[in-house]
């Protein structure tokens, strides 16, 4: 972890504490997904209608979303239940990257007892923060049965809820 990711997840542990809530224990294949994301991130502009603030209909989709999970050895069904937060913060100013998250909507994921883990990865002004569960489904436990865990799946079911969880993660609640 960098720098940045290091201090944002000691900021969202503290908030989590401050409302009596565990803390998040890291998870490597979160982190993993986390920096795929934030790498595809990199490219899109830095504005009010990218990151924590997007306009539903205006986030950027990834059409190798398949792929990323692979990279991580990872695969829809133990990913669909954590949540994608992407954040947009020019310089990855600390209480600018904290207040992304613990004051917008994102913060109803934060607030949530069912997420126990979180991966952060950052690529340039963007930031990443995925949540996993202690639930199969949001385990994001890597895939064991074949080295290309998307070829699991059919491609559009796969790509369908990808998008819904991206979605999710940047529109939920």
């Amino acid at each position: 972890m960098t720098y940045e990711e290091d201090n944002l997840l000691k900021g969202i542990n503290d908030y989590r504490a401050s409302l009596n809530l565990t803390t998040l224990t890291k998870n490597d294949n979160a982190e993993c997904l986390a920096d795929e994301l934030a790498d595809q991130f990199k490219n899109q502009p830095c504005t009010n209608s990218t990151g924590a603030n997007t306009v539903p209909g205006t986030e950027p989709q990834f059409a190798n979303y398949p792929n990323l999970l692979a990279k991580c050895h990872l695969n829809v069904s133990n990913t669909r239940d954590g949540a994608v937060m992407p954040a947009c913060v020019p310089n990855l100013v600390p209480n600018l990257v904290l207040s992304n998250f613990t004051e917008s909507q994102y913060s109803l994921n934060l607030n949530d007892t069912k997420y126990t883990g979180v991966g952060i990865g950052s690529d340039g002004n963007w930031i990443v923060v995925v949540l996993t569960t202690s639930a199969p489904e949001g385990s994001f436990v890597p895939a064991t049965n074949s080295p290309n865990a998307a070829s699991l799946v059919s491609k559009i079911g796969l790509i369908y809820h990808m998008l819904l969880l991206l979605m999710a993660g940047l529109y939920l609640l």
